[in-house]
C-alpha cells in the first residue's frame, strides 16, 4: 500500500490541521504528556515549522522525561513499556542518551543507559540498555558501536519499540558475558538506586 502523498503546504494552511497542532500543544503542556509532545513534533515536522519551534518542543519532551524520572527513581516505580505515555519518556531519556553518545559524553550516556537498565519493565530492552552502557563503559566509541556492534539489519519497523536499538551482531546473553567486567561495575553503581528501596 503506497503512502498518500503529503502536501505540505496544502497543510500549513488547513485550518483543521492548524487547529490540531493547537489542541496538542495546550493538552501537552497542560497534562505534561511527552507522548502528546512527540505528536506535536511529528506534526511540526511534517509541516517544516521554524527550527526554534522545533526546538522548544524538543527541549520540553528532555526536561519533561527527566522531571519525571527523577519522580520515577524516588517512587521504585519502572516504565512500563506498554504504556504509550510511558514508553514516550523512556524514548526521550534513551534519544538524550544516544545523542551523548554521539557527541563523546561517556559519562552521561553511561549513567543515562544504566537508569535506563534500571526502570524499564523489559527483559530484552532491559539488557539491551545494560549493552549500551557497557560499550559505553568498555571505551568503544559511537561510531564503532553503530557500525560493529548493532545489527542494522534486524530491526523490524513494526515493533513499537523499534526506536530503541536491541538488535546485536551477537545474541545478547553471549554480549553480556563478553562485557560481564563492565556489567559488573554498572550493576554496583546501580546498587545506590535500590539502597534507600529497602531503607
Amino acid at each position: 500500500m503506497e503512502m498518500p502523498e503529503i502536501h505540505v503546504e496544502e497543510l500549513k494552511k488547513d485550518p483543521e490541521f492548524l487547529a490540531n497542532i493547537k489542541r496538542l500543544e495546550e493538552e501537552c503542556r497542560k497534562e505534561e504528556s511527552i507522548h502528546k509532545g512527540y505528536q506535536l513534533l511529528d506534526a511540526q515536522l511534517v509541516i517544516e515549522a521554524p527550527e526554534d519551534e522545533i526546538n522548544e518542543i524538543f527541549t520540553y519532551i528532555v526536561n519533561t522525561a527527566f522531571d519525571k524520572l527523577s519522580q520515577y527513581l524516588v517512587e521504585h516505580r519502572s516504565f512500563d513499556m506498554n504504556d504509550e505515555e510511558e514508553k514516550a519518556i523512556a524514548r526521550a531519556i534513551y534519544e538524550h542518551a544516544i545523542q551523548r553518545y554521539s557527541e563523546n559524553d561517556a559519562k552521561a550516556a553511561k549513567e543515562m543507559f544504566l537508569v535506563l537498565h534500571h526502570t524499564i519493565d523489559h527483559k530484552g530492552l532491559k539488557d539491551a540498555m545494560m549493552i549500551h552502557a557497557a560499550a559505553v563503559m568498555s571505551g568503544m566509541g559511537f561510531d564503532d558501536f553503530i557500525d560493529n556492534l548493532v545489527d542494522v539489519g534486524d530491526v523490524d519497523p513494526n515493533d513499537p519499540l523499534a526506536l530503541f536499538i536491541q538488535s546485536f551482531v551477537q545474541p545478547n546473553d553471549i554480549l553480556l558475558t563478553m562485557y560481564a567486567k563492565y556489567v559488573q561495575q554498572g550493576k554496583e553503581e546501580l546498587k545506590v538506586l535500590e539502597k534507600d528501596k529497602n531503607a
